[in-house]
Parts: C-alpha cells; sequence; structure tokens
C-alpha cells in the first residue's frame, strides 16, 4: 500500500480530526482590514460532547492554579498550560522537566520553529473534516500580502545556503500545495455549495512549464515530511492515540504502523533529496539555523492575519506540520518528543501533501485531454 491510501484513512479517525488551535485572533502586524465575508470562509466549531472525553478530562485533572482552575474550569489558554507545566516540573532534574513538558493538553509550543502566543489567547478544537481546505472565494490584495510576507523574510531573500533553500523550497511545496487543493476543489456555486475542479486556476497556478518548480517543491516539501514521520517511528508508534473509543484506538495505531513501516524501508520509500546530517556545519551553522527559526517563528505569526477562517485553519495546520517535520528531522531520537497537537498536524500535512500530488496528476490529465490533438503530439 502507497502513503496516499494511508494517510486518507488516517486523518478520518477522531484522533487525526479534532485540531486545537487559536483561529479567533487579532493581527499584530496590520490592521485586520480584509475579513473574508462569505458564507466557505467561516469555520464550523466542534460541539461540546463532540471533543474525545479523554482529551478534556486530561486537561481538567491538574489544576493550573485555584483562581484559573476556579474562574475558567480548566487550562484553555497558554499561561494557564505554562503553570501547568511548571505544576508538573517542580523539584525534577532538567532532562526530567524537559520530558514532562510533553502534556497531552499542550499545543505545540515546545518547538524552536514555532512562535509562542499571547498569554490571554484562547483555543477550539475543529472538526477537520467539517472544515475541509478548498476555496472559499479568499483572494486578492489581502491573501497577497500573506504570501508576500512569508517570501520576503530577509534570510530568505538571498539563499545562498543549502539551509535557506531548503526551508524556501518547503514554504513554496506549501504554498503549491494549498493551491492545488483551491484549485481541485473550486466553489463553483456558493449558492448551492457546490465544489469542483477550476481547470483555468490550475493551468495558471501550476500547470505550465514556466511554473515546474512549484511543483518540483511540491514533491520535494511531500518527501520532506515523509522523511520526518519515518524517522519518527519509534515515538509514533508507541504514541497515545486514545480517543475513549477502543477500535478508533486501535485502528489508528495500526494505521500509523502501517505507515512507518511501508514496504522497502526508509530508503525505498522516501529517498534522500538531501542529508540532513550535514546542515548546521560550520562556523555559521548555528547562526543560519537561529536566523531560519526566527524567519519560520514570523511565518506562523503572519497566519494569525489571513483574512478567512477556514485559510488560517488549514494555514496554521500546515505550518505547524512543516515545524513538527524540522524539529523531528534536526533532533537525536533519545531527545525527540511530540505534543498531540504536533502529531496531527504531522500527518495531516503528509495527506495534504500526497492528496495534491494525486490532484497534480488528475487535472494535468484533464488538462491534457482538453488540447487539441496536434498539441498533445
Amino acid at each position: 500500500m502507497s502513503v496516499l491510501p494511508l494517510v486518507s484513512q488516517l486523518v478520518q479517525l477522531p484522533f487525526f480530526r479534532y485540531f486545537k488551535v487559536n483561529i479567533y485572533c487579532d493581527c499584530p502586524l496590520w490592521p485586520d482590514d480584509s475579513m473574508c465575508m462569505m458564507r466557505a470562509c467561516s469555520v464550523c466549531e466542534c460541539d461540546d460532547g463532540e471533543v474525545p472525553k479523554p482529551w478534556l478530562a486530561a486537561e481538567q485533572r491538574v489544576p493550573c492554579n485555584a483562581a484559573a482552575q476556579k474562574e475558567a474550569g480548566g487550562c484553555d489558554d497558554t499561561k494557564c498550560a505554562a503553570e501547568l507545566d511548571a505544576t508538573v516540573d517542580r523539584g525534577l532534574d532538567p532532562g526530567m522537566q524537559q520530558q514532562l513538558l510533553q502534556l497531552k493538553g499542550w499545543r505545540g509550543y515546545n518547538n524552536p520553529w514555532m512562535a509562542e502566543g499571547d498569554e490571554d489567547e484562547e483555543y477550539l478544537y475543529i472538526n477537520l473534516l467539517s472544515n475541509p481546505e478548498r476555496y472559499t472565494g479568499y483572494q486578492g490584495e489581502h491573501a497577497h500580502r500573506i504570501w508576500s510576507g512569508v517570501y520576503s523574510q530577509g534570510c530568505l531573500q538571498q539563499l545562498d545556503s543549502v539551509e535557506q533553500r531548503i526551508l524556501h523550497r518547503l514554504l513554496s511545496g506549501m504554498h503549491a500545495s494549498i493551491s492545488m487543493h483551491l484549485s481541485a476543489k473550486w466553489l463553483v456555486d456558493e449558492a448551492a455549495g457546490v465544489w469542483g475542479p477550476n481547470l483555468t486556476e490550475f493551468e495558471r497556478r501550476l500547470g505550465t512549464p514556466d511554473v515546474k518548480d512549484r511543483v518540483e517543491n511540491l514533491y520535494f516539501s511531500f518527501l520532506f515530511v515523509l522523511r520526518a514521520v519515518l524517522k519518527a517511528a519509534p515515538l509514533l508508534e508507541r504514541f497515545d492515540y486514545s480517543v475513549g473509543d477502543p477500535g478508533h484506538d486501535s485502528a489508528a495505531g495500526e494505521l500509523v504502523r502501517a505507515l512507518v513501516r511501508l514496504p522497502g524501508g526508509l530508503p525505498a520509500a522516501c529517498p534522500m533529496p538531501f542529508d540532513e546530517a550535514r546542515l548546521w556545519r560550520g562556523e555559521e551553522g548555528e547562526a543560519i539555523k537561529a536566523q531560519l527559526q526566527a524567519a519560520f517563528r514570523n511565518i506562523t505569526t503572519l497566519m494569525d492575519c489571513v483574512g478567512c477562517e477556514k485559510c488560517k485553519l488549514w494555514g496554521k495546520l500546515q505550518t505547524l506540520g512543516i515545524a513538527t517535520a524540522l524539529k523531528v528531522l534536526h533532533s537525536s531520537q533519545d531527545a525527540l518528543h511530540l505534543e498531540r497537537n504536533e502529531v496531527i498536524a504531522l500527518i495531516n500535512t503528509l495527506e495534504r501533501l500526497a492528496s495534491s500530488i494525486a490532484y497534480y496528476r488528475d487535472l494535468s490529465t484533464q488538462l491534457a485531454a482538453q488540447q487539441p490533438a496536434w498539441a498533445r503530439d
């Protein structure tokens, strides 16, 4: 079995379906002046009884402090969760402290590639299946401003080092994947709620030879994230996928094991587009890493400025997925810890990239079939 059927099944399961995210946040970079008002832009929140009960119980089990517990009834912001971590860690040696920071209710912020949120940020659980990634009508100057901000990071302007080129290709590949999903699921009729392929948009974004670098970067990003998943195999195989349903719990574990044990192993499943062991070498290695991490953190902050709720949701998930892949590939096995939201984002990002490649092949065939016979020869 190939990657796409496995990850397609995984993202249908409850564990990978619910993503915790701060959707209703202010843009720290410019006035929030272009919120998409189309119905397709909005996000449907989870009902109270929809989120897996073990997750909610874990957040309620340990009081953060008496005042916060009494007033809010649990740990729903970064300040409260940080205080919870401090309570767990008190009196332990630094090595054990670092391991116990990985709590099930924590939101993936123990990651050097991710920006920390404000103390008063509130998070919601969002059902990803109820909020699919597709074209919503969000476009124009505001959307272009987001992507301009992504590519205008100072250390991504010259691309003098291998590390800079890799990060640029990852971002370009993520951009291509998003473009592919928008083209494959275009809003054809808003009133009727009909989505379908838009070959004109596909051709403009990804379907011509002059943008083949975008497609190559899509494949690169897929291989990069797949390498991270396979490198994290020992951790992923023993991860707790409990959602309170034994059938779903075991199915998640079995599918993850099938994914990380692909026939032929790592070399066959994921050819090496680069050797991560050679990165960050030399006198400037650590300085380059710090610059790129700062740039990526800026990009994760840019996601707060996306003016379409659904686009913001998927932008945040996929930037966390890429950040998690970077964290995995640049961590030693014994020092690697992943939080629940990181695992969810990593697998969903892999699925997004894999399905983008499948959509690309399908729409390329459809586009070619529209051309006259003499042009296809």
